[in-house]
């Protein structure tokens, strides 16, 4: 791979080598991940299901958003900033495991369905007032998201099955 110099670099870095050697660093960053994952689920599940019109519907949407965004981007912060050390710990195996990959470009394309969300399909409206009938254009976006997001979940869980040994 092209970038092999530089994930050998990054992976030999103090903070990395610190990372991997210590017997209960790696753990805890892990666990920081995980729950900071489930945080990043939990509150665009709710997000979505007002979304598909499942829940919340006597709230607008645009107040459900105002209630969890905030948790989801402290949340997600977390999650790329404990994701980022456990990648640098072993930058190279990461960066050439297919579920790694895969992890990633579902977030990116979770991204995308949000921006297309925020940017075309609610810029600057109170969308959906409570008890209106929910657009097909919110609830294929809500239910888009919640299938991108259960398989980042499952592609992170076959990375760990994936990289045993190593």
């Amino acid at each position: 791979m092209i970038f092999d110099p530089q994930l050998e670099w990054l992976q030999a870095t103090a903070l990395a080598v610190t990372l991997r050697e210590n017997e209960t660093l790696f753990p805890f960053v892990e666990g920081v991940h995980v729950l900071a994952i489930t945080l990043v689920f939990g509150s665009i599940s709710i997000m979505d299901m007002r979304l598909i019109g499942l829940a919340w519907r006597e709230r607008s949407v645009d107040q459900v958003a105002r209630s969890v965004l905030p948790v989801t981007w402290v949340a997600f912060a977390a999650a790329v900033v404990s994701g980022a050390l456990l990648f640098a710990s072993n930058a190279p195996k990461y960066a050439h495991n297919d579920f790694f990959f895969r992890k990633m470009v579902l977030i990116a394309m979770a991204g995308i369905n949000m921006a297309i969300f925020h940017l075309l399909l609610n810029p600057n409206t109170n969308r959906d007032s409570s008890g209106r009938a929910v657009p097909v254009s919110d609830r294929v976006v809500g239910v888009v998201s919640l299938l991108l997001w259960i398989g980042v979940i499952a592609c992170g869980r076959w990375i760990g099955f994936t990289m045993i040994g190593g």
